[in-house]
């Protein structure tokens, strides 16, 4: 449950979100895609309120990478496909070396993946819908270090190349690697925020 929080997450950085278990990042993730709505307050987004997108409009801008990988076919092209339908097999390379995956793993089966393969299939099929904005729920909180450096080095990517990353994150070290700004949440409420630009 959040409470009056007020924050402005300023486009082309990282805006990691912290705190303690239950203080309300992730809710505030399901808003931002709306997978939940607001009781009282606004959310805007390019200084349209939110509620006034398509939802399906949104979630082509707007993508979420949770914290456990769900895929959704029994390939690894399939399920990019799932995210572009047309996709042809050279961009679907392009997209899971982007990720830190071999060209080739597009011919793989979804089965049998390790964690830290199907967290970077999840975040290729994420950028298959090439979105100005990525929220990402501690996507590397389960994963080997070099798993968790690759999902790191596609979020920098991704903000260098002007799109907009929102993190949550325990991981004090990757805060400090990332963070173009930090807030913190604590029952809900902002407690502080830093511009580390």
């Amino acid at each position: 449950m959040l409470d009056e929080v007020d924050a402005e997450i300023p486009g082309g950085v990282c805006t990691v979100l912290t705190g303690p278990s239950g203080a309300g990042k992730s809710s505030l993730l399901r808003l931002l895609i709306r997978l939940d709505d607001p009781d009282t307050g606004r959310i805007t987004f390019d200084g349209r309120d939110l509620a006034r997108y398509d939802v399906l409009a949104l979630r082509r801008r707007v993508q979420l990478v949770a914290q456990h990988p769900i895929l959704l076919t029994d390939s690894v092209l399939g399920d990019l496909r799932c995210a572009q339908p047309d996709l042809t097999r050279e961009d679907a390379a392009a997209l899971l070396e982007r990720a830190g995956l071999p060209a080739g793993f597009g011919d793989r089966l979804t089965a049998g993946l390790s964690g830290g393969e199907a967290a970077r299939v999840c975040l290729a099929r994420a950028l298959a819908m090439d979105p100005q904005v990525l929220l990402a729920d501690e996507p590397t909180a389960a994963l080997d270090p070099a798993a968790a450096a690759a999902i790191e080095h596609t979020l920098a990517g991704f903000t260098t190349s002007g799109g907009t990353v929102v993190l949550v994150s325990h991981d004090s070290a990757q805060i400090r690697r990332l963070a173009g700004q930090v807030v913190t949440l604590d029952h809900g409420r902002r407690t502080t925020a830093g511009d580390r630009s």
